[in-house]
């Protein structure tokens, strides 16, 4: 990633509300191509809004988002999203390859998937070390292994961005290292956005950091002890909000003159 690196996400002065309470207010970054932004912040702060914006999930009442240069909706087919899990029926015989091939279905044909989506569904089980298990039942894997399918299911539609939103949320600590092992390579070749409360992910895939409690503040690595007390603990939220404000260069908040 270079200074002049092509910008693949763009936010300029985006506001979102549902109803009355304000959701996200005069949020502005950008993404470059290559980088890897770890988007972190308190509960209800406005993450996961974010992610639905970014999605184009919802529409924002002020504001801008572009991805690639284009608007969300338009932007799909170049972006790869993994959510904390899927809901599925336990009972209902799928496997871990047709899981991935859902990624796919943009391309699929008349009733049936080309041989094509189905070499390039196995590439992306492959590129997160899982091809060996394609054809074992989704519902018999363990949580680490379901969230790195849903991540090759990600990378089958060939994405140049991946969003994520706490891929280390439901999974055990003693098979998350396998995760991040996959994530640490898919960061050298791929523009990645994450949501995430883990600090190890943070340290291990991110570039820089994104904090999110209504307005963003850009933090680079890595993050000091007090910028995390800043951020997590509920008594110093507002310091950090009035901080992030004036750097911004809106002083409502400020107590000089």
């Amino acid at each position: 990633m270079s200074a002049d690196s092509p910008i693949v996400v763009e936010c300029r002065d985006l506001s979102f509300r549902y109803g009355k309470p304000v959701v996200l207010e005069d949020v502005s970054f950008t993404v470059p191509d290559g980088e890897s932004l770890c988007v972190i912040g308190p509960n209800g702060g406005g993450k996961s809004t974010l992610m639905k914006l970014l999605l184009g999930l919802l529409e924002p009442n002020a504001g801008e988002i572009k991805i690639l240069g284009k608007s969300p909706v338009k932007a799909r087919s170049d972006i790869g999203y993994v959510p904390q899990a899927i809901r599925f029926d336990p009972l209902f015989p799928i496997s871990a390859l047709d899981i991935v091939l859902m990624g796919r279905l943009d391309r699929l044909g008349v009733g049936l998937f080309s041989g094509k989506c189905k070499r390039e569904a196995e590439a992306a089980l492959d590129e997160v070390g899982l091809v060996d298990i394609a054809h074992r039942s989704f519902s018999d894997l363990s949580g680490g292994q379901r969230q790195r399918v849903l991540i090759a299911r990600a990378l089958a539609c060939d994405p140049k961005l991946l969003l994520l939103d706490e891929p280390t949320a439901n999974i055990d600590l003693s098979v998350e290292e396998a995760l991040l092992d996959s994530l640490e390579k898919l960061r050298e070749r791929m523009t990645i956005l994450l949501v995430t409360h883990d600090l190890d992910l943070v340290s291990r895939i991110g570039d820089s950091v994104l904090c999110v409690n209504h307005r963003v503040h850009r933090h680079s690595l890595p993050l000091s002890g007090e910028t995390i007390r800043e951020i997590y603990s509920g008594a110093r939220r507002l310091e950090h909000d009035k901080r992030t404000r004036h750097i911004q260069g809106d002083h409502t908040a400020c107590d000089h003159e």
